[in-house]
Order: structure tokens, then sequence, then C-alpha cells
């Protein structure tokens, strides 16, 4: 059996999710015990846990910043069409124009969506949805009662009145009949 070297936390990270005491121990050439008391007295469980969390906060840093990046990317894209579209509105005839109207509809339609502000189709008042929700759970049919229950089908009142029944409640078993 021999020493530990100094590594040995690096090398139990750099085994990936696959990592294990005892396949560090073997890698080692050492008691799995061993290695169990290093890691013990080293706390390596909490230091790995801390590792993860600082490379998940990092790595969401990152793609935060990519998403951005990309966002600036197509704002400016959107606006060069933007500037386009307004000069080919000034140059050309109102008739030959409708290319370039298009153009700038789309351009303002995108930057509105990758700036978070609502268009036509998001932009819906709580007014509107509280209403349209009432509407399709407390609104009545045409006869006012549409509760989803037969009002001409109706209870029989006794036991006795049912046409399943012989008109007693149970047998002297304390069954109900079928």
């Amino acid at each position: 059996m021999g020493r530990l070297p100094d590594d040995a936390f690096a090398q139990y990270m750099a085994m990936g999710p696959e990592r294990s005491y005892e396949a560090l121990a073997t890698r080692l050439k050492v008691t799995k015990r061993t290695i169990t008391r290093l890691a013990t007295k080293e706390r390596w469980q909490d230091r790995l846990s801390q590792i993860e969390t600082q490379a998940r906060v990092r790595l969401d840093d990152k793609l935060a910043e990519s998403i951005e990046a990309v966002n600036a990317r197509h704002i400016k894209t959107l606006r060069v069409v933007q500037a386009k579209a307004l000069q080919a509105l000034q140059s050309y005839s109102l008739d030959s124009a409708m290319d370039a109207v298009r153009a700038l509809d789309i351009a303002i339609r995108q930057e509105r969506v990758i700036l978070g502000e609502p268009n036509e189709r998001t932009a819906i008042s709580v007014e509107e949805v509280i209403k349209r929700e009432y509407d399709r759970w407390m609104a009545s049919t045409d006869d006012g009662d549409d509760d989803g229950w037969d009002d001409a089908a109706s209870l029989p009142s006794t036991v006795g009145d049912s046409p399943h029944s012989d008109g007693n409640v149970g047998d002297e078993e304390g069954e109900v009949p079928a």
C-alpha cells in the first residue's frame, strides 16, 4: 500500500461523474478506508458541492451573457433594416413603398419581441382574460339551467321507490342488495 499523493482530491475530481472513493483507492493502490479518512478530514464532499455550485453559477453567467450578446446583435441588425426601410420609404413612390413598409413592420415587431415588449398577440389585458374565463365557466345556455344534470330524471325519494329495489334496505346479514 502506498502513500496518498498531495493531489488526491484533484484526482478524485478529475474522475468526473463516475468518481468514487473505491475507484480512487484502486487507482492509487490504497484501501478505500484510507481514502475515506482523508476525504472526511479534508471535507471532500463539501468542497465538491461548493465547486459544482460555483461552476453552475459561472455557466449561468456565461449563458446570460450569450443571450444578451445575441439579443444585442439582433437589435443592431433590426435597426439597420429599419433605417434602410425608412430610406426606401423616402425615396420611393407610394405604390412601390409597400415592400419598405413590410420590412419596417417586421423589424419593429421583432425588436419589440426581443426587448420583451408586447405585440398585438401578447398584449392581452387582465380584464380580457378574466372576462373570457368568466364567460367560459359561468355563462349559461338558452334555458338558463345547464348544470349538466337531467332535471327530468329524479332520484327516488325512498329506497322502496327505486325500480332496482325490493323495498328492503338490506338482507339479514347487513349487506345492501345489488
